[in-house]
């Protein structure tokens, strides 16, 4: 993963890279990526999506980091960091992406793991994340040392409409 970089984007680094975010989203979305969205899904709904967590961003509440190859974002994923007062302890990943092109390429994990270095800086002791159950994401988590914390069945729709189960998972740090 020579040719990769992962670095953590600002908010004015994000806005400035809105159209490229805009691009992955909706790239993703088109190739099944289970990441919140259903059909129709417009390159428009991609780049309004990303817009209106600039502010989050600015914030602080959440931490943007992008994966680049050849200067092109081919990956990202977020730390949500804002908690309750109660759960200043953890935080949620949310958004892990990688553009098609780009799989099986170990970029992945390599946010997944800087991912959790921030985590750590941020003092938080625990991650959560959730995926669709028997999604590709789930062994790379595991691996990661996830653990499956249980099943909620018909949690969320499938970017054709139909309820899937999603498996939560933690880690502690």
């Amino acid at each position: 993963m020579t040719d990769v970089t992962i670095d953590e984007i600002d908010a004015t680094e994000m806005q400035a890279v809105l159209p490229e975010l805009g691009r992955l989203l909706h790239e993703c979305v088109q190739d099944g990526a289970s990441i919140g969205f259903v059909f129709p899904f417009t390159p428009e709904q991609a780049d309004s999506f990303w817009r209106a967590l600039v502010p989050a961003v600015a914030a602080g509440g959440r931490r943007m980091l992008v994966a680049r190859r050849g200067g092109a974002i081919v990956g990202t994923v977020t730390l949500v960091l804002a908690q309750p007062d109660n759960g200043r302890h953890r935080a949620d990943i949310v958004k892990l992406m990688v553009h098609p092109l780009a799989r099986r390429l170990g970029i992945a994990r390599h946010l997944m793991l800087a991912a959790e270095a921030m985590a750590r800086s941020c003092d938080r002791s625990l991650l959560i994340l959730d995926t669709r159950t028997g999604d590709s994401g789930e062994p790379l988590y595991r691996s990661l040392g996830f653990v499956a914390t249980g099943i909620v069945p018909a949690y969320a729709r499938s970017i054709h409409g139909v309820l899937e189960d999603c498996t939560f998972m933690h880690k502690p740090l």
